[in-house]
């Protein structure tokens, strides 16, 4: 995968999204679109489904030079040779969740837990959710101000997540953010690959730093 810190549209494998779609081929069409990261999050599945899966996206973005993170299970990311996993605050610093020896990422709902989690030196963090989100409806959304506020105050690599659409999205960049992860708006398009194109294209009028 390319460096982190390059990557800027981050999507994702949901399997409560797949509406009966095939996951392997809807990885490569986020891989097509442009996908820097793609996500298995497999919040049901038991483990040993969760492996399968992973184990078949892994084929594919290898291919594609995309990265691929792991919801949730850090010692089968190692495992399956997954580039990152994805902990939750509540799993990292609550359950003791340990990701060893792999990169991970931590999401984040407010400044003081993104402060705890650079403390923890992850890969990157998640900021969300910046609007409300059918992925996590119980979910306060945090809004742009906390996006201004990472803008300001994070050095590290971070991604805006939560409700972004290409309506938007321009909004969500306005207020500072460089990376977006990006579930329903791509998962549920008509077309996958052109979804995740239109969206490169928006990010592209907000260049990474230097």
């Amino acid at each position: 995968m390319k460096p982190l810190h390059e990557c800027q549209l981050y999507t994702f494998v949901d399997t409560a999204y797949l509406q009966n779609g095939d996951p392997a081929a809807i990885a490569e069409q986020l891989c097509q679109g442009g996908s820097d990261l793609i996500q298995l999050r497999a919040k049901d599945a038991p483990a040993a489904e969760v492996r399968r899966l992973a184990e078949l996206l892994l084929l594919i973005t290898r291919a594609a030079n995309v990265g691929l993170v792991i919801n949730d299970h850090p010692e089968m990311a190692a495992a399956v040779g997954a580039d990152l996993c994805h902990l939750g605050q509540e799993d990292y610093f609550d359950a003791g969740v340990s990701p060893g020896k792999i990169a991970f990422g931590l999401s984040s709902h407010a400044p003081e837990q993104a402060l705890r989690a650079v403390d923890a030196h992850p890969a990157y963090i998640a900021v969300g959710p910046v609007y409300a989100t059918g992925t996590k409806p119980a979910a306060k959304p945090v809004t742009l101000r906390y996006v201004r506020w990472a803008a300001e105050n994070l050095r590290l690599p971070w991604f805006a997540i939560g409700g972004i659409t290409l309506k938007n999205i321009d909004d969500v960049l306005a207020a500072g953010a460089r990376r977006v992860c990006v579930v329903s708006a791509i998962l549920k398009a008509p077309d996958i690959r052109e979804a995740c194109q239109q969206f490169k294209e928006r990010l592209a009028s907000a260049p990474l730093e230097s």
